[in-house]
This record gives structure tokens, C-alpha cells and sequence, in this order.
């Protein structure tokens, strides 16, 4: 006799674990129902802003797989299609159809809560103007393109200078729009800390951009023809013929707090190791809270690396493997133009938050020798713990060819290594990849000093 898997969220974590599931489960042993609310299945959120820009010029490029190549795997894929409720007790999910309104009950054996998470929208006057964008789903995607298609878009304002924000500036001025981004934080990119920030508002500067920051939006104003014409943002107003509005997400998890399920501090549906909720309820991507290694918190980070592994894990699970999530260090890279960012682990307002007390190491080099031609510039800070020296945390800001070297110091961290550790790490080295001594290096070199100066020398 088959069991049914019922799937909620047709993305990153619910197909992975319905394919994960169905593929390691003896035929006819498992029937695996995905509910999907939108158009697409299995799409990259991430390369969204890199299709309005036009670095990829079209936006199926981005679906991996789309719901007939699902089905032809042999799960039920129903689109536009969303769950209404959960009843635990019941083992039953109420179904809706967005377009027909038809209504109906599906019973489950097994529950994967994959619902994703929602932008964050001021309640400010104007907000449902036309012209206002978020960035969250393929077919809000699919509204950008067309909008700047169909209308002479000169000026763009951009609400917020997250991830979501500096990507789609860099979109923005790279279709020739002239662009404003706004941030109430003292300095854009607030995952980096301030001094670092600094560099990138100095860059996006450089690159034509106006940055404000500091300032935060109040309102916007409409025209008669019902679309956004202007952001009003303390003493200034802004013209505008396309608004942006990149603040963040929230975990979607609504559906999961009314059936009961817990809700964690960061507004995440709470899990174990497993990834599950509760008995036959699992749950992952971008609806749940995570552990971080470092911190031992339970946080919310939202990153499509995050979500596919949750997916995998989960389908093993259901289809009786054992497979568990070992937690995250907030690891991610971005881009504004030729500037790249990287960051992992913990900055300083994470790691004064949790107690930790640290070191600091900041060194600017270059991403290449320095004699050849393609040098560009790049800064590195590290974080180390005191007296221990086990680096808690880095982040670079630089130009072409910078921002990968993240994942050096983000395997690091994974292993618990000491920046003492680090100085003797055997990466490459030739002139057009590297200086010979690589800012990795050289960062947790003047770290280590920095730790190892903290102790009194013996008397002698």
C-alpha cells in the first residue's frame, strides 16, 4: 500500500524533496503530490535581477525544471493551486484553486511545508501604486521586464540596500536608468559592518549611483493615472518612474503558526536536525529558522543553498534514510556592477550580541600581483576570538575576481580553524590569480598578531 507525500511550495525545497523522496523509494511505495500557487516550479530567485539587467536574456533560462518535466518524473504537480489550511490532527491540507476557486480536502501521510518567504512591504501611503516593485518570485520578474519595456523608465528609485537591493541597482544602471537607493542604516549592505559598508556606498557613488542613506522612505506619491511618480523619504523628494522595493523577506509561515505548529523568534517555523515539525510535518527553505553554528541562535537566512539542501534532506527522510541539517555560518556573496562582496560567519554587531570578544584584522590588497595588468582592488576584514584566535568571521569587498576567496575563510570556520591555523594554509599562488602572499593569508596573519598580542609577555 502507497503512502501520499503532499508537498506545499513547488521551489527549491519542495521539489528537491519530492524528487529526493520519489527516488529513493521502491516503485508504487510513494504517491507525491506538489501544490504550487504560482506559474513556475524549480526556478532561480537569485538570477532575477540578472535577467532584468539582461546578463541573461531570457527569464526561462532560469527554471531548471519546469512542472511537465515533473510530471514526467511521476509527480503530481498541480499549479496554481494553493493550501489553505493545515489540520494535524486530521492529516489533511485544504486546497484551493487561484483561478477557479474550486475547494477541496487532501489527506496526507507525510507533510513537507515549503512555502518560501514573503518581501517585506512598509504600510506606507502609496505603496499599491503601480510602478512599485518587489522581487521575490519569477512572475514579479516577468512584471519588472515588461513595466521598463513598455514605458520610457529614466529614473529609478531603490527601496533598501540589501542583497535584493545593490542587485537590482546594478540592473537599474545598467539599463540606463538613472539611480537612487535608500537605506535607513548608516551605511548600504548592512550584512557587512559599517566600515566595510562604507566602501560599498563609495563604489556604488563611483559608479554613477545616488546613496542615501540613513534616511528612511515616508511615503510615495501617486499620479492620476494611479502610478508611482515620486519617493518621499524624509526632507526629499524623489522622482521616480520605477520603484524597487528590496527591504528583505519574512519567513511565509502563516499557514504553519494558524495549524499550530511553533513559530521560532526570528518568525520561522521551528524544526529539529531532521527538518521536521512534527510527527509526519517537515518543513524547510526559506520558511524556517536554522541553527548557526557560531551563534548557537536559531536565525532566519534565506539562501537558495540553504533551501535545496533542506529539500534533499527531507525527501531522505521520508523515504526512510536519516539525513539532518548540521546547521549554517551565513555564508553569501553579491554584486553591484564590478564590485563583489563576501561575507561569512559573524560581524561585529552579531558577535557583541552573543558575548563573543574579538580581534579584528582589515588589509587591503590587490586580486592579482600587483605588476600585472588586470590588478584590481580588494579590502578583507577578519574577526578571530579572543585568546582562542578561532576565526568567527570575514567579509571582502573588492573588485572582479574578489568575492569567491569568501569561501576560504567560510570553510575555515566550518572546520574551527584558528587564523594561527590559517597563515599555514597551502592555497595557489601564481601571479594571475594571486600576490604571492593572498589577502586570505595576510589578513589571518595580522589577526593572529592581533590575538597573540592580547597576552603579556613573560617577565624575563
Amino acid at each position: 500500500m502507497s503512502k501520499r507525500m503532499v508537498v506545499i511550495g513547488g521551489d527549491a525545497t519542495g521539489m528537491s524533496a519530492a524528487s529526493t523522496a520519489l527516488r529513493h523509494s521502491a516503485e508504487g511505495e510513494l504517491e507525491v503530490v506538489v501544490l504550487e500557487r504560482g506559474h513556475y516550479t524549480s526556478y532561480s530567485a537569485c538570477g532575477i535581477p540578472y535577467w532584468i539587467s539582461g546578463h541573461v536574456p531570457d527569464g526561462d533560462q532560469l527554471i531548471a525544471r519546469t512542472p511537465e518535466q515533473h510530471r514526467e518524473a511521476g509527480i503530481d504537480v498541480r499549479m496554481r493551486t494553493e493550501v489553505t489550511a493545515i489540520d494535524l490532527e486530521k492529516q489533511s491540507v485544504g486546497v484551493r484553486g487561484v483561478d477557479d476557486g474550486d475547494t477541496y480536502e487532501l489527506g496526507y501521510d507525510e507533510l513537507v511545508i515549503a512555502t518560501g518567504a514573503v518581501p517585506t512591504v512598509p504600510p506606507l501611503e502609496g505603496s499599491d501604486a503601480r510602478g512599485i516593485f518587489g522581487v521575490q518570485t519569477l512572475e514579479q520578474g516577468e512584471e519588472i521586464v515588461k513595466d521598463l519595456a513598455d514605458g520610457d523608465r529614466r529614473r529609478a528609485v531603490v527601496v533598501g540596500a540589501g542583497y535584493i537591493g545593490v542587485e537590482m541597482a546594478e540592473a537599474m544602471v545598467v539599463r540606463g536608468l538613472e539611480t537612487t537607493v535608500v537605506d535607513q542604516a548608516s551605511e548600504p549592505f548592512t550584512q557587512v559592518d559599517p566600515d566595510m559598508g562604507a566602501l560599498i556606498r563609495e563604489a556604488m557613488e563611483g559608479m554613477g549611483m545616488t546613496v542615501l542613506t540613513g534616511v528612511s522612505v515616508d511615503g510615495f506619491d501617486v499620479g492620476e493615472d494611479g502610478r508611482v511618480r515620486a519617493v518621499r523619504a524624509g526632507d526629499t523628494v524623489l522622482p521616480a518612474d520605477i520603484v524597487i522595493v528590496g527591504l528583505g523577506v519574512k519567513p511565509n509561515a502563516q499557514l504553519a503558526a494558524d495549524a499550530g505548529l511553533t513559530i521560532g523568534p526570528s518568525g520561522g517555523i521551528v524544526t529539529d536536525a531532521r527538518m521536521r515539525a512534527a510527527p509526519n510535518v517537515w518543513a524547510g527553505g526559506d520558511c524556517v529558522e536554522v541553527h548557526h553554528r557560531l551563534s548557537g541562535q536559531n536565525v532566519h537566512i534565506p539562501l537558495g543553498t540553504h533551501a535545496n539542501k533542506h529539500g534533499r534532506i527531507i525527501g531522505t527522510n521520508v523515504a526512510g534514510g536519516y539525513g539532518a541539517f548540521p546547521g549554517i555560518i551565513g555564508t553569501a556573496i553579491s554584486k553591484v556592477c564590478s564590485l563583489e562582496i563576501g561575507v561569512t560567519g559573524l560581524g561585529e554587531t552579531e558577535a557583541d550580541a552573543v558575548g563573543f570578544g574579538y580581534v579584528t584584522a582589515t588589509v587591503e590588497s590587490t586580486t592579482t600581483a600587483g605588476y600585472w595588468p588586470e590588478a584590481e582592488e580588494m579590502t578583507v576584514k577578519v574577526l578571530a576570538e579572543q585568546r582562542t584566535g578561532r576565526l568567527l568571521g570575514a567579509q571582502i569587498v573588492g573588485r572582479a575576481g574578489s568575492g569567491k576567496r569568501i569561501d576560504v575563510f567560510a570553510t575555515a570556520i566550518w572546520n574551527g580553524m584558528t587564523v594561527e591555523e590559517m597563515t599555514f594554509m597551502d592555497l595557489s599562488y601564481a601571479p594571475p590569480f594571486s600576490p604571492v602572499w593572498d589577502a586570505v593569508l595576510v589578513a589571518a596573519r595580522k589577526a593572529a598578531k592581533e590575538v597573540q598580542g592580547e597576552i603579556p609577555a613573560s617577565p624575563v
